[in-house]
């Protein structure tokens, strides 16, 4: 079995120096072969230039196809994988098109594994975590209502004025900001064009504790089934979010005022001049630590009275193994390449696992990741 990772930007990074360094069989597949051996040179010359064709005739079955690349890529590549009978990872959502080749993959007996880094990733497997452990308890009763939330987000640890900083080429941020959501709030659904227009604060049950501002982000209602919600439960709450420094909103009206106006080819011209000027006034410099906070809770109420109300909270910064946000990312990445070898996940199209021995095993690996990860029971 080989492993073919595919991309070599920073948040790849950890995940692929933790395969080569276990002495994984990993060919690395990047389109510009220089930064890879930059990147992980000092571990293996086992470098090729990235190229569907050259890679797809490479496999065999039983690999690994690990995609890092851009998401245009990861469909063309799990294709690949499902005729050449090889296993697919990556972090991405799973798009309409991936989840339309479950059936194909079943078939010819390949994993088609997504949504394995952080959000999302380790949110998923905080949720599967909390809905098992309420159920556990007995929780589940007719009577009951239900408060979801999860929020995200990548924020420098020393906080700036524009209240953010940026890894990587800002353009995907910019764009998110173009894009609506859907969530639950007050028992109804809430849709919102823009992600300005639901900004709500919130109160992380940090050690010390901290406010951020949040807002959803995405579809959230296809999550519910995945969780293990059920027809019929009384939802007062459910929301996947995005989490940002407080004072965000404030910093960034400017660009929200902007985005508003923009449209066509020349809107999206334009955002590519933000973006070009954003990477050079806000980016991370060398060294300087980036900040990850992941809050996912679950509330379950009878009668008005809260019965379970648990919060599982990350707080994880750079240090000398890296950033946190290409740890968190890739290391989980990496997860999911050994769950697959294993043949600890079946075949078809999935997502983050549920098993709870796997999410039990994983979590424990995020533990190592961050600074803190732990469970706030808001009711003892």
């Amino acid at each position: 079995m080989i492993i073919h990772w595919c991309g070599t930007g920073l948040s790849a990074i950890p995940g692929l120096r933790r395969l080569l360094e276990f002495n994984n069989e990993v060919c690395v597949w990047n389109r510009t072969v220089a930064k890879a051996h930059e990147a992980v040179g000092d571990l293996t010359d086992w470098i090729e230039p990235f190229d569907l064709p050259t890679l797809t005739e490479a496999l065999t079955p039983g690999d690994i196809v690990v995609s890092m690349l851009p998401g245009d890529f990861h469909v063309q590549l799990a294709q690949a994988c499902i005729e050449e009978r090889a296993h697919f990872v990556s972090s991405s959502y799973v798009s309409p098109e991936m989840a339309a080749l479950d059936g194909a993959a079943k078939a010819a007996g390949v994993c088609l594994v997504n949504e394995v880094g952080l959000d999302p990733g380790i949110d998923h497997l905080m949720a599967h975590w909390l809905v098992a452990d309420m159920r556990a308890g007995g929780h589940v009763t007719p009577d009951a209502e239900y408060e979801f939330i999860s929020y995200c987000g990548g924020v420098p640890k020393i906080p700036n004025a524009f209240r953010y900083k940026f890894s990587w080429s800002p353009l995907g941020v910019l764009k998110a900001l173009r894009s609506p959501s859907r969530s639950i709030r007050d028992y109804t659904t809430l849709d919102v064009a823009r992600p300005w227009d639901a900004i709500r604060h919130y109160d992380a049950p940090l050690p010390t504790p901290e406010t951020f501002e949040v807002y959803p982000n995405r579809d959230s209602l296809p999550f519910m089934k995945e969780y293990g919600f059920e027809d019929g439960w009384r939802v007062k709450e459910f929301v996947r979010g995005t989490l940002r420094l407080n004072g965000w909103q404030d910093a960034w009206a400017p660009v929200f005022s902007e985005i508003e106006t923009l449209s066509g080819p020349g809107g999206d011209a334009r955002l590519k001049e933000m973006s070009d000027q954003f990477w050079a006034e806000h980016a991370y410099e060398t060294d300087e630590p980036d900040r990850v906070v992941l809050c996912v809770g679950l509330k379950v109420s009878k009668g008005g009275v809260a019965a379970y109300h648990k919060t599982y909270v990350m707080d994880a910064w750079g240090d000398a193994r890296g950033s946190a946000m290409a740890r968190l990312v890739s290391q989980t990445v990496g997860l999911a390449v050994d769950a697959v070898a294993a043949r600890a996940i079946a075949p078809g199209v999935t997502a983050a696992p549920s098993d709870p021995r796997l999410v039990k095993t994983w979590l424990e690996a995020v533990d190592v990741q961050a600074q803190r990860l732990m469970v706030v029971d808001h009711l003892a």
